[in-house]
């Protein structure tokens, strides 16, 4: 068995310039913010290599700090991955910083949401539920995502801790029929995006959540890369067998006041590459 390894380019930070006399210390200054997860804190546009296993095949991905935002992703037959836009990060306001970056102790995001939202794959159908105005979503289509039981408990969190709003992008792959779905929930602070998910999402051995079509139960997947970004946390999880007829792959990325849910499901077995794909790709974008 012989390993691949491919360059993920770093996605470029655009920050537009300060008007004459403007002082770049003077962006909002946040509440402090909270300390990055040790399961997820090896990667930040550093010289990298990530090593997973799916479908048999070793995949060496490494992250490295080039100059280009393009994202070489084409020539991937033999390990499944897709191939997305390039990627940018957006332009900021005029003396704001990235949510962690020096002075913005409270990790917040300073760009519009929906510019934070990664792209769909060529390849791939819009999901028309989810193509509201800027891509926002009411909160009742992101609890959609969860068992009827708890979406009342959870909307009521969200109406009285803090969300902003929603926005989400969902596709579905021409050639196998996988399907996923990514929202964003930005909070008023990072506090707030803690305390909703430390409250209903987060489980360090089984999400104590089901999301919408797993039969029984979601365990953490210890398979999964072990790298992340600067200052955000990420949870993965794999619904354990055995399953119905559709297999469920989920993950949480918390990024400051931002909380990021990504759903990939597909009839059969939903392979691990393009998850893993999709989760690095937006996990980096919040970062």
């Amino acid at each position: 068995m012989s390993d691949r390894t491919t360059a993920i380019s770093p996605v470029e930070e655009v920050v537009a310039p300060s008007e004459p006399g403007t002082d770049t210390a003077s962006a909002p200054e946040p509440a402090p913010r909270r300390r990055s997860a040790a399961l997820f804190a090896a990667l930040r546009w550093t010289a990298a290599v990530v090593v997973f296993g799916a479908l048999g095949t070793t995949v060496a991905y490494a992250v490295t700090d080039r100059e280009r935002t393009d994202i070489p992703t084409l020539a991937t037959e033999s390990d499944g991955r897709w191939t997305y836009p390039p990627l940018a990060r957006p332009t900021l306001p005029a003396g704001a910083v990235g949510p962690f970056g020096r002075g913005n102790r409270g990790a917040i995001h300073y760009a519009d949401l929906e510019s934070l939202l990664l792209p769909a794959p060529e390849g791939s159908r819009p999901d028309l539920t989810l193509d509201g105005e800027n891509s926002r979503v009411p909160v009742s289509r992101f609890l959609q995502e969860y068992e009827k039981g708890v979406r009342g408990t959870m909307a009521t969190d969200l109406r009285d801790n803090g969300l902003r709003h929603i926005v989400a992008r969902g596709w579905t792959m021409a050639d196998d029929g996988t399907s996923t779905r990514v929202y964003l929930l930005r909070f008023h602070s990072t506090a707030s995006t803690l305390f909703f998910f430390n409250t209903h999402l987060r489980g360090p051995k089984e999400a104590p959540l089901k999301v919408t079509d797993v039969e029984k139960v979601s365990s953490a997947d210890e398979t999964f890369p072990s790298v992340g970004v600067h200052g955000t946390e990420t949870y993965i999880y794999d619904e354990a067998a055995p399953r119905g007829p559709v297999h469920v792959r989920h993950a949480y990325v918390g990024a400051g006041d931002t909380l990021a849910l990504v759903v990939q499901s597909r009839k059969g077995s939903a392979a691990a590459v393009p998850f893993a794909q999709t989760v690095i790709l937006q996990n980096q974008l919040l970062g």
